[in-house]
């Protein structure tokens, strides 16, 4: 079969989306499935308003179409709620074509947190965007309930798996104190929410790996923080294994496959419980999830390697691909 997927979010953005989709394609393949991307860099394009890392595609419906006439789908799947997906969205309306879309971000709550739009008004947006669809794809039952709440009406779960041979409990470390070490991974951005981890009173180190326009802010502000920049998967690994805790501070994303990657090396997560870390976290055996999050980091320090690993083989990305190929609509010949 041969699967088209239409998306906004695409390298060299390092991203839980562009993760997704890759480990998802990869998975495809290994069933004998062709998938073939439309992404930004096929076109000219500019960045993203405050997120620069995001390339936002500059091309015309026609163009689309005639990439998309080329391709010779048999599914339609449009990943994104940006330029390309919208555009993709239009021409499998116009012909009549079933397509299924997939719900990564919870884009609304960024909107608000950086420009103070109500949320109400971009999730309006967002049910015009995925109602069109078959069945919106969503990472756990938390995101599928919220969704179905606010209207929309085919969200369904596709979860998420992580990479065993790349994160996983054998491997190198680094030197580390004597201390507890509490690690966060990820974009360092106002949506994260990182202070709440940064300026809590723990014993032991603070590690954090990841880059992002917060940047420069938070090294003035907290520079006894042990800071790592940009990793790549590897790289991370280790720093996984090195850690007691990973620290998950947001409460915005619809999954965070950092926390999978940190549990699949044995490290527990300390979070809040929201929507994303609540069918993430299995609570006291692969970490702990609290309102107040220094107490979430130290009951943390007592959850042990061994169930924390255990949590995480309960999620591939195998049964996570089955769960997106269930969900494709073939389209007419």
């Amino acid at each position: 079969m041969k699967i088209l997927i239409v998306s906004d979010a695409w390298e060299p953005q390092v991203n839980g989306v562009v993760r997704t989709l890759k480990m998802t394609s990869r998975e495809l393949q290994k069933k004998g499935h062709e998938v073939q991307f439309i992404t930004p860099n096929l076109f000219k394009s500019f960045p993203c308003p405050t997120y620069p890392e995001i390339s936002l595609a500059l091309t015309t419906q026609g163009k689309l179409a005639q990439m998309i006439d080329e391709a010779k789908p048999d599914c339609l799947h449009i990943s994104t709620e940006g330029p390309l997906g919208w555009l993709a969205r239009s021409i499998a309306i116009k012909r009549g074509w079933p397509f299924t879309t997939s719900y990564h971000s919870r884009f609304p709550e960024y909107v608000n947190i950086r420009f103070k739009i109500p949320t109400s008004w971009s999730y309006a947006l967002f049910r015009t965007f995925h109602n069109a669809a078959k069945a919106n794809l969503a990472p756990t039952p938390a995101i599928v309930n919220d969704l179905k709440e606010r209207g929309f009406k085919g969200p369904r779960v596709w979860s998420r798996g992580v990479d065993f041979g790349t994160f996983n409990v054998e491997g190198p470390k680094i030197p580390r104190g004597k201390g507890p070490v509490f690690l966060h991974v990820g974009r360092l951005a106002v949506e994260k929410q990182i202070d709440e981890f940064l300026k809590l009173d723990l014993p032991g180190e603070k590690w954090v790996a990841g880059d992002g326009p917060e940047r420069d802010r938070l090294h003035r502000t907290y520079p006894n923080v042990r800071w790592f920049g940009m990793l790549d998967g590897p790289s991370l690994a280790t720093l996984y294994r090195t850690a007691d805790v990973f620290v998950f501070t947001s409460i915005t994303d619809t999954f965070g496959l950092v926390m999978l990657e940190s549990m699949a090396c044995g490290t527990p997560v300390a979070g809040f419980p929201c929507p994303g870390p609540i069918d993430v976290v299995k609570q006291g055996e692969s970490g702990v999830l609290d309102t107040n999050l220094r107490t979430a980091c130290i009951k943390a320090l007592e959850i042990s390697r061994e169930t924390t690993l255990a949590h995480a083989r309960t999620f591939s990305w195998e049964r996570a691909c089955e769960m997106f190929l269930n969900a494709l609509q073939p389209l007419p010949k």
